[in-house]
């Protein structure tokens, strides 16, 4: 009987054809990686940050290192297991959300809180590269991290009610991303209701959800156009949180890389190009609140008072996070 690593591997021939990155070349890479992930190939995700990446790694390497991507899980599991699949050697590097194995990076949730972040996407992307080693990494020790992100930021996509204030989301039920969006529904006096983001159009076509904490930057992707009629953020592009993301690498991967190899893969994930995914997701967001209201739906712009209302209401979610992390032991 096949384990469960043999299956993909000699399965992922037949179930997925990968979305194969590379120059023409005379002979085979040195080293070919497949990458792993959970949205479809057209998502911005992958046509506009992982595709790039990946060609700029294949060029930089002169044909010695090759990625092939995997959108969609077609090598097999469910999005919470991208990083176990990355752990064990299963897949060779994944993109993921970090909040979809809660509990795993309670340090690097800071970034996510809302009031912490507002809209800033790449001072962010900046902040948890500077802080990785000091105060993040011990929570990817298991996996080599490349990059870590964030999306443009939580904002509020709803199918049947216009929300101009907190108090309109009261007994509502919401789609939330993980722990942090968790804190904030709740704190907003609404009920989260987890899921991955691939569900979404279904329950709120079922209205088994009234609406989600989620970017703009998806409408596309999942036609929310379609299963929505309100958009809203605040002020100045303001959000209620965000969510963070990572690219790593199986360590044993990482490590069988020669030094000049291991070299191409740092400078594609320097601060140039962080700033340069910042400005991806900001594009790809703008990009989708476009699409949305051209399908005639209403994007609401909170004014100053009620961006500061929300801000107000969301703080003691900051305040909890902080009694928490003391009671686990990390400042």
């Amino acid at each position: 009987m096949l384990n469960r690593r043999q299956l993909i591997s000699t399965g992922a021939g037949v179930l997925a054809a990968p979305f194969v990155l590379g120059i023409a070349r005379a002979k085979a890479a040195d080293y070919t990686f497949r990458l792993h992930h959970l949205l479809g190939p057209k998502a911005p995700a992958q046509t506009q940050m992982l595709a790039p990446w990946a060609q700029g790694i294949e060029k930089a390497s002169g044909g010695r290192v090759k990625i092939e991507i995997y959108p969609a899980m077609s090598l097999g599991g469910a999005p919470p297991q991208l990083f176990s699949q990355a752990r064990d050697g299963i897949v060779d590097i994944i993109w993921t959300v970090n909040s979809y194995t809660a509990g795993l990076f309670p340090r690097s949730e800071v970034f996510e809180l809302p009031t912490i972040f507002t809209n800033n996407i790449i001072a962010t992307n900046l902040a948890m590269r500077e802080m990785f080693a000091a105060y993040l990494a011990k929570e990817y020790e298991s996996v080599h991290v490349l990059y870590l992100h964030v999306h443009a930021g939580q904002a509020i996509q709803t199918a049947t009610q216009a929300v101009h204030h907190p108090g309109d989301l009261k007994g509502k039920k919401l789609r939330v991303p993980g722990p942090t969006g968790i804190a904030v529904i709740e704190q907003l006096g609404a009920t989260p209701v987890s899921m991955p983001v691939s569900g979404l159009p279904q329950a709120l076509t079922t209205r088994a959800v009234d609406g989600a904490l989620i970017p703009f930057e998806i409408i596309p992707a999942l036609k929310l156009q379609d299963s929505t009629k309100y958009q809203i953020e605040g002020e100045n592009s303001w959000r209620l949180g965000t969510t963070t993301f990572q690219v790593s690498m199986n360590k044993d991967k990482w490590d069988s890389l020669p030094p000049d190899l291991q070299a191409v893969f740092d400078k594609a994930c320097d601060q140039a190009w962080l700033r340069k995914v910042g400005e991806i997701w900001r594009n790809s967001d703008n990009a989708g609140i476009k699409i949305a209201v051209d399908s005639g739906n209403e994007h609401i712009v909170l004014d100053h008072a009620a961006t500061e209302e929300f801000s107000q209401t969301l703080a003691p979610v900051v305040d909890k996070w902080i009694a928490a992390s003391a009671d686990k032991g990390f400042d």
